[in-house]
């Protein structure tokens, strides 16, 4: 089929859906507009890239600094890059108006709170990989996150030559070691009580939903975490006949052979097809 004649066939099985379930990758925050490797990075990153050679914000957050200071000064950075300094961006509000009414649920591997700022609710929705705005102890001591904006603002404040005095780098009040953003880097990421519950929420969900005109629409999941999202996805949609996965992804928009009647793909550009599913 033709790309209008897909957007037509997933705008009518998203009209007759009982449910919708969105699965959300990095793909869908670069199609917004947040590039990692980008012009917009390259000039908010030139002097990190003339002195470490960074590539993009995506690997630079795995470089090994030498100080806490110069640590934490790359990450406030980073953090206002991508999360203080956006709003809700215009693909996230779009997916806001296509389920406003419905009966859904999101789960994302995105960390820059898009979801939340578009004005989808906390509770229909599932960060399973962290969030930019929280920090936690850097050896998950005890299983409780902090916001970060307060220390991520004074940073930027006082950075010189891209390292702060060490008054500004927080430290876990519990044991009195370092901290990290609360994200799924190693082994010592920190499930909260918040995150537990927003996992016991998309099971429920899930679970419920079963043998129900089920649309799971997959945005931008790639090939870098493919058991969180991709992976289930296509298992609900084998196991409900009566789901449709309906997947954007430029590198690998086909759905599994068993569900391939079931699966609309597309591999074009996101901006040209999620604001035509209204």
């Amino acid at each position: 089929m033709n790309l209008n004649e897909r957007i037509e066939q997933a705008r009518l099985k998203i009209k007759e859906a009982d449910a919708i379930l969105i699965g959300a990758g990095a793909g869908l925050s670069t199609a917004a507009g947040i590039n990692y490797a980008g012009p917009e990075f390259r000039k908010e990153f030139a002097d990190y890239i003339q002195k470490y050679g960074f590539r993009d914000l995506y690997s630079s957050g795995f470089y090994e600094f030498p100080t806490e200071e110069e640590r934490w000064t790359r990450w406030a950075r980073h953090i206002r890059f991508t999360l203080l300094c956006r709003e809700g961006m215009p693909h996230y509000k779009d997916l806001l108006q296509l389920v406003e009414g419905k009966d859904f649920f999101v789960i994302t591997t995105n960390v820059d709170e898009q979801f939340r700022k578009a004005g989808f609710p906390q509770d229909r929705l599932f960060e399973v990989q962290g969030d930019y705005g929280r920090m936690q102890c850097s050896a998950a001591c005890h299983d409780k996150t902090y916001d970060d904006t307060a220390v991520v603002n004074n940073i930027n404040a006082h950075a010189h030559d891209m390292t702060v005095d060490r008054k500004y780098v927080p430290v876990c009040p519990v044991c009195g070691g370092t901290m990290d953003v609360n994200l799924r880097i190693n082994q010592y990421f920190v499930e909260d009580i918040n995150w537990h519950e927003s996992a016991e929420r998309y099971e429920k969900f899930v679970t419920d939903r079963i043998n129900s005109r089920l649309v799971l629409l997959e945005l931008g999941v790639g090939m870098n975490t493919p058991s969180i999202i991709r992976y289930p996805f296509e298992r609900i949609t084998y196991s409900d006949k009566k789901a449709t996965l309906i997947r954007m992804n430029d590198s690998w928009p086909h759905g599994a052979r068993e569900i391939a009647g079931r699966t609309i793909s597309f591999a074009e550009d996101m901006s040209l097809i999620i604001g035509k599913l209204q």
